[in-house]
């Protein structure tokens, strides 16, 4: 899809994800029903009632364009990894904070094509807080009743130490001696793709993601990261490629704002 047409269809994206976070938001206040999913994860009421809009709206709008959503995943893996151009969707995502009544819980939308996000939107429900972006066209914020302001990263100040977002919890192994190496840093733990947008708009460093997530978790962060300035990349400093094998699990991955910076020495 050309940049032209990815800028028009970015305000409808916008706006299906907005109304999606409504519905998520009117669940969340009025009770929630609470199933398992075959691989022990919780689901919600939200989480359906989102994904079934969502899939819904981009069908109307793309009707030849396939859509992969964690909530409707049903293309087998041979069919799939043939899809040149896909909407990979995650209608909640956050599903455990919006259970522990946090309001760390977004709406991520991405279109595919060849294997990288061209459009990426996150909208965070409880917070009213759109970020969107799509290639060549830079990255924005809009809080609720705002204007779009662009963001970008910020440069990492040698003066001072990094800001780390961490989900929460214990660090692991892995990120425990990522920050033993740092030595000296701050750190804010965060739920969801929130932590991502943090870095796009410059009020955080890096987020190294080192826990299980799925390639629709990461995506439209992706496209607004890099579209900000930013990088995102596994543990080996190579940019993160989709639906490429038959699992969607991500590896471990870095949000960086600096793609510049050595952040490689750390590793």
């Amino acid at each position: 899809m050309k940049e032209k047409e990815l800028k028009l269809i970015l305000p409808l994206v916008s706006e299906y994800a907005a109304e999606a976070g409504k519905r998520i938001v009117e669940i969340y206040h009025t009770g929630f029903d609470v199933l398992q999913k075959s691989d022990k994860t919780p689901v919600t009421n939200a989480d359906i009632a989102a994904d079934s809009f969502l899939c819904e709206v981009l069908s109307k709008l793309t009707p030849d364009i396939p859509i992969l959503s964690e909530e409707s995943e049903s293309a087998v893996n041979e069919v799939r990894r043939s899809w040149e151009t896909y909407w990979l969707v995650d209608p909640l995502d956050g599903t455990k904070h919006f259970l522990k009544g946090k309001e760390d819980f977004t709406v991520n939308i991405a279109l595919m094509e060849k294997s990288e996000p061209v459009l990426g939107v996150i909208y965070m429900p409880a917070r009213q807080k759109l970020y969107c972006a799509c290639k060549g066209s830079g990255a924005y914020k809009q809080a609720k009743g705002g204007a779009k302001k662009e963001i970008k990263t910020r440069l990492q100040d040698s003066s001072k130490p990094p800001l780390v977002l961490t989900s929460y919890g214990a660090p692991g192994a892995t990120m425990q001696n990522f920050l033993n190496r740092l030595v000296n840093y701050e750190m804010n733990q965060i739920g969801s793709s929130i932590k991502s947008c943090m870095v796009a708009e410059g009020s955080a460093d890096i987020y190294p993601c080192f826990s299980t997530t799925a390639e629709w978790d990461i995506a439209a962060a992706q496209c607004i990261v890099e579209e900000a300035g930013g990088t995102v990349v596994d543990i080996n400093f190579t940019k993160l490629r989709y639906n490429k094998k038959d699992s969607l699990i991500n590896p471990k991955l870095l949000v960086i704002g600096d793609s510049q910076y050595e952040w490689s020495s750390y590793f």
